[in-house]
């Protein structure tokens, strides 16, 4: 069968199996498979099916992606993510907007010891929302402020996201981890500058909360000590060469947990409930790394992924031109499918061609992230309103894609300047050798 009409069925059929709810992992496996078999023979297809989750499953890069999600949810059980926003409130929440601001604070505090936007969205929601509810915020002010703080979970390292990047790239995860913060820190910067245009415009929206005095302030930032302990022991231990990004990853892990223990916060069935979380979210992730792997072989077998280059690296518009295409159709993805099956569906395409065009493969790590980023927030599926609607049930999905809207026109001009100037991405982790 022509190598040409299989990959065009393959894909057509992938996105009727998305429509139809079939989780994205399996929907990838089947195709990769199947595809595979018409290209090849049966046989062969079974091999793939036998030999590559295995492989997958047991490689030892992988393993930093369950201890940096086992991170994150010993930190949430311990109440870091109150802690900031506490902290955050008392140094904060006197401004107009100022719970919005102290929430955006705390969605970047607590990125910087979880990887994952969901996660972070999730536990905000938790924390934050009753509070603005409390206060008076409008419901789609509240819940737009947390969906567009979440998606900095993914940016601030670490990173799920630039791990997987950087696994299937071969690209240094720790400079992209380093890459990724200046990024947030604008992300966090501009999302404040929102919110006080957004209360300029409508002050009755936000209004101000109590004064702190000096001492509630201090007290405040006495009890997020360990979210800075923790943060600087991760990234820090790791560039000061105490140990690898791997080894980073499970003292990351070790380091929340006594920390939760030492602070009472964390009981055995606290532990066990995180552990059972955690697994939970690995073998989601595995799913859909294991079924981007297997259609990996249908894409090279009916060799799409070296046309597609061709095709790409030929158009007559220019490096930025082709950027230009590649953004555009990460944001309609963005639209049907999850983060991390964008990062594994696509990233054996579009690599390549980049670093054809010359591009710097740690900046576009940084590019990539910012477009899945997008694609958390945006209608119609945006994954961190969903999951925000899930929590807040009288909330309505409407609701909040109104509230966040005007935080995805302020990550669309985050795109544009770290497309301009590469600089904002690359300076520290090339400082830093």
């Amino acid at each position: 069968m022509d190598k040409d009409v299989v990959a065009i069925g393959g894909f057509i059929l992938l996105f009727v199996l998305m429509l139809l709810r079939v989780p994205i992992g399996i929907s990838m496996g089947i195709i990769g498979v199947g595809g595979f078999a018409l290209v090849n023979n049966f046989s062969s297809a079974l091999g793939l099916l036998a030999g590559s989750p295995f492989s997958t499953v047991t490689d030892f890069n992988f393993s930093i992606i369950p201890m940096f999600i086992l991170m994150g949810a010993f930190a949430s059980a311990a109440g870091m993510s109150a802690d900031l926003f506490r902290a955050a409130q008392a140094w904060l929440g006197h401004l107009r907007g100022g719970m919005a601001i102290s929430t955006i604070a705390a969605c970047g505090g607590f990125a910087a010891i979880n990887g994952s936007s969901v996660a972070t969205a999730a536990t905000m929601t938790r924390v934050a929302l009753p509070e603005m509810n409390k206060a008076g915020y409008s419901p789609g002010l509240s819940t737009g402020v947390i969906a567009a703080g979440g998606t900095l979970g993914i940016m601030i390292p670490p990173s799920v996201i630039f791990v997987l990047y950087g696994i299937m790239t071969e690209t240094d995860i720790g400079k992209l981890f380093i890459s990724g913060i200046v990024p947030g820190l604008l992300g966090i910067a501009m999302y404040i500058v929102t919110v006080q245009i957004l209360g300029w415009r409508a002050p009755e929206s936000m209004p101000r909360g109590a004064r702190s005095n000096w001492r509630q302030r201090f007290a405040a930032i006495s009890n997020v000590w360990e979210t800075l302990l923790l943060f600087l022991f991760v990234i820090g231990g790791m560039y000061a060469g105490w140990f690898t990004v791997t080894e980073a990853a499970s003292m990351g892990a070790m380091g929340a947990l006594i920390i939760g223990l030492v602070q009472r916060r964390l009981n055995a069935k606290a532990i066990m409930g995180c552990l059972v979380d955690s697994l939970r979210t690995t073998a989601a992730i595995f799913m859909i790394v294991i079924g981007a792997y297997l259609f990996g072989y249908f894409l090279a077998i009916t060799q799409t992924t070296q046309k597609l280059i061709a095709l790409l690296v030929g158009l007559p518009i220019g490096a930025y031109g082709v950027l230009a295409i590649i953004l555009v159709m990460y944001f309609i993805l963005g639209a049907i499918m999850d983060e991390l099956a964008m990062i594994l569906l696509t990233v054996p395409i579009v690599f390549p061609v980049m670093m054809q065009l010359g591009f710097d493969p740690v900046w576009f790590g940084v590019i990539i992230v910012m477009a899945v980023t997008l694609g958390l927030i945006c209608p119609p599926v945006g994954m961190n309103v969903f999951v925000i609607n899930s929590i807040a049930r009288d909330v309505s999905l409407g609701t909040i894609y109104r509230g966040v809207m005007p935080f995805i026109a302020s990550d669309i001009v985050r795109l544009t300047i770290l497309c301009a100037f590469p600089a904002l991405s690359l300076w520290l982790p090339r400082s830093m050798g």
